[in-house]
């Protein structure tokens, strides 16, 4: 396998770690697609990149609520 590509997938756990934030919020973020990633059997697989996107998103939501 690709060693860069596997550094850029990244598991729940450390979703939960770069959010700061438990499974059930992590689960509920990756369920509703506001962070996109996608599952092989039962393992998800998040792209690090979505996660930055996602952060990326909700700092211009926050800007924008207090302009």
């Amino acid at each position: 396998m690709n060693e860069t590509f596997a550094d850029e997938l990244i598991t729940v756990e450390e979703l939960c770690q770069i959010l700061m934030i438990g499974k059930n919020m992590a689960y509920r973020l990756l369920r509703s697609g506001e962070i996109k990633c996608f599952k092989i059997s039962r393992e998800w697989k998040i792209p690090r990149s979505s996660v930055y996107e996602y952060i990326q998103h909700q700092c211009k939501m926050k800007t924008e609520c207090k302009s």
